[in-house]
């Protein structure tokens, strides 16, 4: 199974020099945010599979036009493909900007997925803006990570924990890859494409919002 990452720089690779066929056999996308409307709209399209996406701390836009034909995995936990994937965007709190959150915010949101992600029989990637605490994170307060991802990948033993948020370009010359427990954590910033196996079949399971109703 083939995923494309993708979170905070437009590739001109996969925009302005797209061509086609570039993106087959792409399976699913996942958007760790900070990218433009008209981006994500242009993958979905070219790929033609489907898309899924969490805020990053520049995406007030989306507030007034969110991505056509994308969904969004904020605070849901969503079976893709066979697989359970989570959605926590968003940065730590620095300003009074959109789509930033204090650790104990992001705490709350996390015990809110909890309970899914019990019922799911666990969770197999989450997608993030922001990096956990100590993982890819910097020192500066805009970039620093959550340490409350560090207890929840401690809990479910995702297989990836997937985010953006700390650019290289920037200068945080950090690896682009970590190791926690079970977990791999990688930074999407820009794209690349993750090639993981198909999950064995399981009973299907209803979806859930974030208030738990079906959909």
């Amino acid at each position: 199974m083939k995923i494309l990452l993708i979170a905070d720089e437009e590739s001109p690779y996969l925009w302005d020099y797209y061509q086609p066929g570039r993106l087959s056999g792409i399976d699913f996308i996942l958007s760790c945010g900070d990218l433009k409307q008209e981006y994500l709209e242009f993958l979905v399209t070219m790929a033609n599979c489907p898309l899924y996406y969490v805020h990053g701390n520049h995406d007030k836009g989306y507030e007034t036009f969110p991505p056509e034909g994308c969904e969004c995995l904020d605070d849901q936990l969503l079976e893709i493909k066979g697989l359970r994937v989570a959605g926590l965007g968003g940065c730590m709190r620095y300003n009074p900007g959109p789509y930033q959150y204090t650790e104990r915010e992001m705490h709350s949101r996390i015990n809110a997925l909890r309970r899914r992600i019990k019922r799911a029989g666990g969770v197999d990637i989450v997608v993030t803006h922001a990096p956990p605490q100590g993982l890819g994170d910097a020192e500066d307060n805009a970039h620093r990570g959550f340490a409350c991802f560090l207890p929840l990948m401690d809990e479910f033993h995702p297989k990836y924990l997937i985010h953006g948020h700390v650019h290289q370009s920037y200068g945080h010359r950090l690896p682009r890859s970590f190791t926690h427990g079970e977990t791999t954590v990688l930074n999407a910033v820009g794209w690349q494409i993750l090639e993981i196996d198909a999950p064995p079949e399981r009973t299907p399971r209803p979806r859930f919002s974030l208030f738990g109703r079906k959909k």
